[in-house]
């Protein structure tokens, strides 16, 4: 995503010719056959003086970039000849960590001692110095090329008169030494946000002061604020984006509408949970011959949001709206998310439109994109659509106002279910899942868990946005014009092989050889569906899947079994769909799109990113609330499905909660538990007990630690010897945190 700095440093000497810098393949090779000072490297190479302030940025930002280092005797080496990897640092809370070469291959182990060199997230080089004692290749850090962690979120402790900060991100497992005249006021025990001044050595801890005060841990809200910034997700506009947000018109311009279809005379509608505010899809369906119109209405956000404005660059830089419990991180400012492009009813809007003709076999017989202004007819709830298909299907009466509604939400049910046969016939992977939200009580405390109904007004929007996606990656490709594709691959070879093993030991087969489709998927989904174990095996059959990522290289939707599949349907809160439609326009307008400042592989990388750094930020937030909402329920029994075996124990979600805890492998019985990867499962060596995923347990709650939001539970039977007890809060010095 980021210009390179030696690059960005020469094109701001403008009065440099870029050809008497010497390119980066250039240096390298002069530097195959021996390392050499600096200054020698600039006369073998014939720099000009007038470009030697360019050559030398250049050269510093491919050490940065770890393709060349500096020796003891100050000579410049090409990393490639010293047998020197370059990667990132993955650190682990319990003090060791990882070194993930930028060239793939195998993760080199770091014990303590090098990690005492660097922090997680830190880009090193590292030389291979053998295998550990369980086999795994070691590596030594020999240089920290560029710093990850500039500011930390933490805990500030005081003990004998030295006060640290312990890292909120568990993979930071060294303490930051905190001056007494660097902590202002504050106090032991709070949440701080410091910015470290010297960055750890062999020598030295971190020294880091304290920047910003965000107070007690319990404080309502603080779960979110620790997790914004442990996750470097970005909360506040820049100045430039708001005062461009400020300029934005409150209502859509007569003239803005001018070379647009106008729609606002189709009964379209928005169909959101309760508590939605972006209503960014709006649908409306009718009957046309043998087969339905469906219309998919979308804000048009890149009609306000122009590539390379400071809309568009903090937008660029979020990826994506973040959904706290209670709080959104929009996005984009609340002046177009909840206004200017949100579909409110009784307001005009503008959008884009896929507008399909569907056959009743669920088959998209044609589609057309084209800009539009629309008039919601109305802001509706699943829970309210779906009461009124039932009444109607019962043949009760409706509300009033659902009358002039009914017969298009009527064609809307009946398209759904011709998309259903389609997507039966299709073969797409349809897994059961259950999902929990939380429900606060008047101080933002969490009351209760609760499970998510959903109902057929879920799965209605669901299709008619899937049918939209389709024809959106179909219009693309079928006119070249690059865009960023929502990608899911199948299963790995190595994974592949396991699930197959897997199945073997319950005398099941998965068809399609080495390159099983999601057909294969399905159909064993629906054989299994009878059995007892259906749990276990769906689970395994789910995690041998691929995660789904942005890519400009279209390789298919593996679970929606399509051969391309593109997000259009929420460009208000993720930046794919915005970049999506920018293509779509350019396609109409006869011209080529391609995004200022970035290549569509970076942006793919970067969305993806996003993505996952949400989703981070969220399961912590949730799981901490889990966590308070847990210490009270010390000493209660709960049943639970085992969700995660590992070498040192099973993991457990309880079933009405969701929430998740460990029995460690100590509490499973007098007995030696051997870890069986294939089988997913711990076996007793004497018992002959088998714990294995998705199995049943009933467990007690033993342990809850908001500090570390773990939970230990105990095995709720006779014989089990933990004794309960509500986890204190307990200082972790670097040696001794788990």
């Amino acid at each position: 995503m980021r210009e390179r700095s030696g690059e960005r440093e020469s094109r701001r000497r403008g009065d440099i010719d870029p050809e008497l810098v010497p390119a980066r393949t250039t240096i390298l090779e002069a530097l195959q056959g021996t390392p050499m000072p600096t200054a020698e490297l600039a006369e073998v190479l014939g720099v000009d003086k007038r470009a030697r302030e360019a050559f030398l940025a250049r050269v510093a930002a491919m050490e940065r970039d770890g393709q060349i280092m500096t020796n003891r005797k100050g000579e410049l080496c090409a990393i490639a000849k010293i047998d020197l990897i370059t990667g990132t640092v993955q650190g682990h809370p319990d003090g060791y960590g990882f070194l993930r070469p930028d060239a793939g291959g195998a993760d080199l182990f770091l014990s303590a001692k090098e990690m005492h060199k660097a922090l997680h997230g830190d880009r090193v080089t590292a030389r291979a110095i053998g295998v550990d004692r369980r086999g795994r290749p070691e590596g030594e850090i020999v240089d920290v090329l560029e710093r990850h962690n500039q500011k930390v979120v933490g805990r500030l402790f005081e003990e004998h008169g030295v006060w640290f900060v312990v890292a909120e991100n568990r993979r930071i497992n060294q303490d930051l030494l905190v001056p007494p005249d660097e902590r202002g006021k504050a106090k032991a025990g709070e949440v701080v946000v410091v910015e470290i001044v010297q960055q750890p050595s062999p020598a030295h801890e971190a020294i880091a002061r304290v920047v910003e005060i965000l107070g007690s841990v319990t404080d309502p809200g603080m779960e979110i604020e620790i997790a914004l910034r442990k996750h470097d997700l970005p909360f506040e506009f820049s100045k430039p984006a708001r005062k461009e947000a400020k300029q934005l018109p409150t209502t859509v311009d007569p003239a803005a509408c001018a070379g647009r279809i106008d729609v606002r005379d189709l009964a379209l509608v928005t169909i959101d949970g309760e508590t939605a505010r972006d209503f960014d899809d709006a649908v409306y369906c009718e009957r046309k011959g043998r087969g339905f119109r469906l219309v998919v209405a979308i804000a048009d956000v890149s009609h306000y949001v122009r590539d390379g404005s400071p809309l568009d660059v903090d937008g660029r830089e979020r990826g994506t709206s973040v959904y706290f419990p209670r709080r959104v991180i929009p996005m984009l400012p609340e002046a177009l998310s909840n206004e200017l492009c949100s579909l409110k009813p009784a307001v005009d809007r503008l959008c884009m439109v896929c507008d399909m003709d569907i056959s009743t076999q669920g088959t998209i017989r044609s589609y057309r994109f084209y800009p539009s202004v629309m008039h919601s007819r109305a802001r509706l709830t699943y829970t309210q659509v779906w009461n009124w298909l039932s009444a109607a299907e019962r043949a009760e009466a409706t509300p009033p106002e659902a009358t002039p509604l009914m017969p298009h939400l009527t064609n809307l049910h009946a398209v759904y279910l011709a998309l259903r046969k389609s997507r039966a016939k299709r073969g797409a992977i349809d897994f059961e899942t259950v999902e929990m939200q939380l429900e606060f009580d008047a101080q933002g405390k969490i009351a209760r868990i609760v499970p998510v109904v959903r109902n057929e007004a879920h799965r209605l929007i669901e299709e008619c946005m899937l049918a939209a996606n389709v024809c959106t990656a179909e219009f693309l490709g079928k006119h070249e014009q690059p865009a960023l594709y929502r990608v899911h691959e199948g299963p790995t070879p190595e994974k592949l092989a396991l699930l197959k093993e897997f199945l073997g030991s319950s005398a099941l087969s998965l068809g399609g050889g080495d390159d099983p489709t999601a057909a294969d998927y399905a159909q064993l989904l629906e054989r299994i569906r009878p059995r007892p174990d259906f749990a276990l095996l769906q689970t395994v059959l789910l995690r041998s899947l691929q995660q789904a990522q942005y890519r400009p290289d279209n390789v298919g939707h593996f679970g929606l079994a399509y051969e391309a599949y593109a997000h259009f349907t929420s460009p208000i809160r993720r930046y794919p769909d915005l970049l999506v439609h920018r293509a779509i326009k350019a396609v109409l307008e006869q011209r080529h799109y391609t995004p200022v400042g970035a290549s569509w592989d970076a942006l793919g990388a970067h969305c993806s990113m996003t993505e996952r750094r949400a989703d981070d930020a969220t399961r912590d937030v949730e799981n901490w609330l889990k966590c308070f909402y847990m210490r009270d329920k010390v000493g209660e029994t709960f049943d639970g499905t085992i969700s995660g075996v590992t070498g040192f124990g099973i993991f457990v979600t309880i079933d009405e909660l969701n929430v998740d805890g460990l029995v460690h492998i100590t509490e499973l019985g007098r007995d030696y538990f051997h870890f069986e990867p294939a089988r997913h499962a711990l076996l007793g060596e004497r018992s002959g007990r088998v714990f294995q995923l998705a199995g049943r347990v009933r467990v007690k709650v033993a342990r809850v630690d908001l500090e570390t939001t773990k939970i230990d539970f105990t095995l709720a039977e006779a014989g089990a010897t933990a004794s309960p007890a509500l986890a204190a809060p307990v200082r972790k010095t670097s040696k001794s945190r788990r």
